[in-house]
């Protein structure tokens, strides 16, 4: 269950950070008696209140018992859409505590340890999207709420499972919430006892409201950022590392790549990487990450699939890839064709991809393994290759078809485009999108499958594209945590999930650190792509129920998590991470195009 709950009064989220933090500067406090070191810590007491407040702790205590809070639920619920009631005014939230939490019955036995949540809303409107960032209260069976809604108490509830770190709640779009961790240490019930506990528990409220802080902190250095306020920024900066190690587990890692992110912005550190350098580098993370999730064999499957159904019918067909890389998507299909029934087609594969340091011919050496894999399964196969600095760079005659020879009827040959994850770093350089749409429109593919990432980093105030950002890669982290958490054990896989970490990292970077062409992880969500595709005179080709089924298959092959999904949108397919899309993948062709053999011979 979704629960709205009411702000503070006192200005919660990152606007009552930024205040509290102007008095930590030197602000003079308007109230007069309020405790400063409790205050440097984001607290509100006053110093009359302090032996009331102090008492009120202890029975808080005793009431909690023996919990500990899980360091990765923060990061699973940086995608809820949850907001709560904000502590800073301490004597008011532990009264509030205290009247909610009902003091257990002495046992016999140990209280097993219990789970907490913590809720980020990163849903708000752009303009208020940092004040509506609430610090959650931490409690054991229920929450705390303002008095306002003290007439209705719907408790979250959580849900844990054996192979995955994390879990959906039932009917939350995106939220998750994460697995307990072990209890540090054991407390037996002290509700009615006065004997000092072995483990503090205010120990654990502590790292969870550091974890809280740890968000504000990021949001508050981005929004510092917008206004060029270098300096604050330098100071929240430096916090950042401070409350980040106090977490661990994916929040730690997201975190850390926020704020080495946000230091490159703030210091403008901007190294200059040669560009193929940097591809070959990437490649090979890409690889990691292709071995880790399913996200890369979902948009491969989904985009063979789109394809083998365009060439139904076809003797010759061939694929021009925007991004060979290492080629992997192209044996799966390869087999397909060779299974099809009459026999396999000729295949012809032009491969797209960037020079390289070293000099060597990375496309070929490609096209040589591919090559040896037809010959092994008797597909007629040819290959060629282009080294490109962008696909701005292609003209439509480079990747059109040969033209028969003299006394020789052509046969009619199928035209697919492929492009996983190529179009967005396009957006970087104006008119390089328009250039290449229309190089599709004059080569008049039979179907263009397109795939990318399902988040909107590309236009709207500095602040809200972070917001975006930190929303989306806290998601796919915990991912990568929850659907790798059966293969700890495996050094390949643990090796695979920290080169995939890293190959996000990357993106992280560029998307907060850069602007201008050097910021090319410009994502967009499907929408906007539709609205592209259908100026540029591109129109959206079905996917089909039987794409959709295969696809929730080859997750149940390969998916060791369970929060991932597969849903349908307007005949395009998303897959997301606990109900919140995080790839999409659709189909598109040239406007009153046809794609049957004989139109396709009578065009062409």
């Amino acid at each position: 269950m979704k629960r709205e709950y009411m702000e503070s009064p006192i200005g919660g989220g990152i606007a009552g950070y930024s205040m509290e933090r102007g008095k930590m500067m030197g602000m003079e406090d308007a109230d007069g008696g309020v405790d400063e070191l409790l205050a440097a810590l984001g607290y509100k007491v006053r110093s009359t209140d302090m032996a009331d407040v102090a008492q009120k702790l202890e029975q808080l205590e005793m009431a909690m018992g023996s919990s500990a809070a899980p360091d990765d639920a923060l990061l699973s619920h940086l995608a809820s859409d949850t907001v709560h009631y904000n502590p800073s005014d301490l004597s008011s939230w532990v009264e509030s505590m205290l009247s909610e939490v009902t003091p257990p019955p002495p046992l016999p036995v140990a209280v097993p340890p219990a789970m907490s949540s913590v809720s980020i809303d990163f849903s708000a409107e752009p303009d208020h999207a940092l004040r509506q960032l609430n610090y959650g209260g931490n409690n054991v069976a229920r929450r705390s709420e303002p008095p306002a809604e003290s007439g209705s108490r719907n408790r979250k509830r959580m849900r844990t499972s054996p192979s995955s770190s994390s879990s959906s709640t039932g009917g939350v779009g995106g939220g998750l919430i994460g697995q307990a961790a072990p209890a540090i240490g054991s407390m037996p019930d002290s509700s009615c006892s006065t004997e000092p506990a072995s483990v503090v528990p205010l120990v654990m409220a502590d790292t969870q409201e550091a974890g809280i802080r740890l968000v504000h902190a990021l949001m508050a250095c981005a929004e510092a950022v917008q206004q060029e306020n270098f300096q604050a920024a330098d100071a929240i900066v430096k916090q950042i590392s401070l409350l980040s190690s106090s977490q661990g587990g994916a929040m730690r890692k997201v975190a850390d790549y926020f704020a080495e992110a946000l230091a490159r912005r703030i210091y403008r550190l901007h190294p200059q990487q040669d560009c193929s350098l940097d591809s070959a580098f990437s490649d090979i993370l890409q690889m990691h990450f292709y071995e880790s999730c399913p996200y890369l064999k979902f948009a491969h499957f989904t985009a063979n699939q789109a394809i083998l159904e365009a060439f139904a019918g076809f003797r010759r067909v061939h694929v021009i890839d925007f991004g060979m890389k290492q080629g992997l998507q192209w044996p799966a299909l390869m087999q397909a064709l060779a299974l099809r029934p009459g026999g396999p087609p000729s295949f012809r594969l032009t491969g797209i991809g960037p020079p390289q340091l070293d000099k060597t011919d990375a496309l070929q050496q490609v096209g040589w393994k591919l090559a040896q894999l037809a010959e092994t399964i008797h597909v007629d196969f040819e290959y060629r290759g282009f080294v490109a600095n962008s696909l701005a760079d292609l003209e439509p005659y480079m990747l059109e078809s040969p033209a028969p020879a003299d006394g020789e009827e052509g046969e009619p040959e199928a035209v697919a485009i492929n492009s996983i994850f190529e179009l967005h770093p396009l957006l970087s350089r104006p008119g390089a999108l328009e250039k290449v749409v229309s190089t599709i429109r004059a080569i008049r593919p039979n179907i263009v499958a397109v795939v990318e990432q399902e988040a909107n980093h590309n236009a709207g105030p500095f602040v809200e594209r972070f917001t975006e950002a930190l929303h989306y890669y806290s998601t796919m982290f915990d991912s990568l945590e929850g659907g790798g958490a059966a293969g700890i054990g495996d050094g390949e896989q643990l090796q695979d999930q920290v080169m995939s970490e890293v190959y996000l990292g990357r993106q992280i970077c560029n998307v907060v650190a850069c602007e201008g062409a050097e910021r090319t992880e410009r994502h967009e969500t499907l929408t906007q792509w539709r609205r592209r595709m259908a100026g540029a005179g591109l129109q959206p080709v079905h996917l089909g129920s039987n794409a959709f089924k295969q696809a929730s298959m080859l997750l149940s092959l390969f998916a060791v998590g369970d929060g991932y999904g597969v849903e349908e949108n307007e005949g395009c397919l998303t897959l997301g991470w606990h109900n919140r899309p995080l790839i999409a993948a659709s189909a598109w062709k040239v406007a009153g195009t046809t794609s049957s053999p004989a139109s396709v011979a009578a065009g062409r």
